[in-house]
């Protein structure tokens, strides 16, 4: 089959095979081997993964997570007095840092997370008062 095709304003002819639909795409003599299920178990999936905590929830007064990663840093304490935007703890996600700030003035009730904990994407990090 001829085809024309533009590219850059010149036009080509080209000449294409066309494969029969019911033609194999593989080499002649190819058998796939049957898939076996591993029964190796990763130590990622072995570990404990950390619970997204979306139960009854004032989300006035709760900071959650904005990426999936891991805590570098927690900044606050409870019943430490904040002000919107005051930054309460770091994380790193993708080797990105990802500073996480109070979404209005509060005092800090609870803290559900410490350094190296990893966290979920909502995860509740902060409570507040």
């Amino acid at each position: 089959m001829k085809l024309q095709i533009a590219i850059d304003g010149k036009t080509y002819e080209v000449e294409v095979e066309v494969l029969q639909e019911d033609a194999p795409s593989r080499p002649p003599g190819y058998v796939p081997y049957p898939a076996v299920p591993s029964t190796i178990q990763s130590p990622a999936l072995t570990r404990p993964q950390p619970k997204v905590d979306n139960g009854n929830v004032n989300e006035a007064k709760v900071c959650r997570s904005p990426v999936a990663g891991v805590v570098i840093r927690v900044n606050v304490q409870p019943g430490q007095q904040l002000q919107a935007n005051d930054l309460m703890m770091v994380l790193e996600a993708m080797k990105m840092e990802t500073n996480v700030t109070a979404p209005s003035p509060g005092i800090v009730k609870t803290i559900k997370v410490q350094p190296q904990d990893a966290v979920k994407v909502n995860q509740v990090l902060v409570e507040f008062e």
